[in-house]
């Protein structure tokens, strides 16, 4: 995090390529809102307030485009093919999120729902290859792609030449990437 008189850069690096992936800018107050930080403090903190369902859906909504579109940004760096937009396969992500939340888990496989080929199985979506990506907790989308794009596992799906789909899902703080061939 850098101060740049009354904004903040937050730099976010590629462990594996040693360069800069992308810089968030903040103001002081967003900055307070989303906390990417540890902080010891003694004193008073501004309170978030907590969103109602309207907001709840449009922050679900933001963070779905946001992974959606950096992770076709962060395909296109390494020469890789764009991935399609599937929203069939985005309710089954959406549906693994919820799930998780709900049920209090955080795995790949649900326990009342399976793994990823059971769900996509279930909801009649065809394909010949298969992965997922799934985090927990992050502050925003922004935030769970760059935390995938710094874990060999989850950056090998993102980068996965083969896959062709995608379909992302996020309830609350619950983020999942399905990607298709």
């Amino acid at each position: 995090m850098i101060k740049l008189d009354n904004i903040y850069a937050q730099l976010y690096l590629d462990k594996f390529s040693g360069s800069v992936s992308s810089v968030r800018f903040l103001d002081p107050d967003t900055l307070v809102q989303l906390r990417p930080y540890e902080l010891i403090y003694r004193g008073q903190l501004a309170q978030q307030t907590a969103p109602d369902e309207l907001h709840w859906k449009m922050i679900e909504e933001g963070n779905k485009s946001q992974i959606y579109d950096i992770t076709n940004i962060i395909r296109s760096r390494f020469e890789l093919e764009k991935l399609e937009f599937l929203d069939d396969v985005s309710e089954v992500a959406y549906l693994h999120s919820k799930d998780m939340l709900t049920d209090e888990y955080f795995s790949h496989t649900s326990p009342t729902k399976g793994e990823l080929t059971d769900r996509l199985e279930e909801n009649n979506i065809s394909y010949t290859l298969a992965g997922e990506n799934i985090a927990a907790n992050y502050v925003d989308g922004i935030a769970a792609v760059e935390g995938w794009l710094n874990s060999k596992g989850h950056r090998d799906a993102m980068l996965n030449e083969e896959f062709t789909g995608i379909g992302v899902g996020v309830y609350r703080k619950y983020y999942t990437q399905n990607f298709v061939k």
